[in-house]
C-alpha cells in the first residue's frame, strides 16, 4: 500500500474543466492501488505458469516438430503478455507516485496540464494530448 494522495487543490486542469476534488483524487488513487495489486497477482500467476511450462520442456523432448513449435509459441506468447502486464504495473505505480508527489496532471514533456477529462479516461497518462500526438508521429 502506498501513501495517501496529496490534496487535489493544486492539481492542474485545462481551461473550462472543473478543479479536482479531494474525493475524486482519493477515488482515483484507490482504483490505481487496487489495479496495481491485481496486476501483481496476475504477474505472480503468470510467472508460476511459465516456470511450470519450462519444467515440462524436459518431458516434452520427444514431441514432434509441430507440437514443439506450438508449445514454444505458447510460451513466447505468455512471456509477451507478462511483459505487457509488467509495463502496465510500472505505469500504474508511476501514476500513484505522481499523485502522492502532487505532480499528477502535469505533462512530463511540456509542463502544461494534461487535462482532467484525459486523466479520468486514462489515469496513467503522462503527456497532454498535443505532446502524445507529437510523440506518436515520430
Amino acid at each position: 500500500m502506498t501513501a495517501a494522495p496529496q490534496s487535489a487543490a493544486g492539481l492542474p486542469v485545462r481551461p473550462g474543466e472543473e478543479p479536482w476534488t479531494d474525493a475524486e483524487l482519493d477515488e482515483l488513487h484507490s482504483e490505481l492501488e487496487a489495479e496495481a495489486e491485481a496486476l501483481r497477482r496476475e504477474i505472480g500467476q503468470a510467472e508460476s505458469q511459465i516456470a511450470a511450462r519450462l519444467k515440462d520442456t524436459v518431458a516434452e523432448a520427444g514431441d514432434d516438430e509441430a507440437d514443439a513449435s506450438s508449445k514454444l509459441f505458447e510460451r513466447e506468447h505468455e512471456l509477451a503478455l507478462t511483459h505487457n502486464t509488467r509495463e502496465l504495473l510500472e505505469q500504474t505505480l508511476h501514476a500513484l507516485a505522481r499523485i502522492e508527489a502532487g505532480t499528477y496532471g502535469v505533462c512530463e514533456s511540456c509542463g502544461k496540464p494534461i487535462g482532467k477529462a484525459r486523466l479520468l479516461a486514462f489515469p496513467r497518462a503522462t503527456l497532454c494530448v498535443e505532446c502524445k500526438q507529437r510523440q506518436e508521429r515520430r
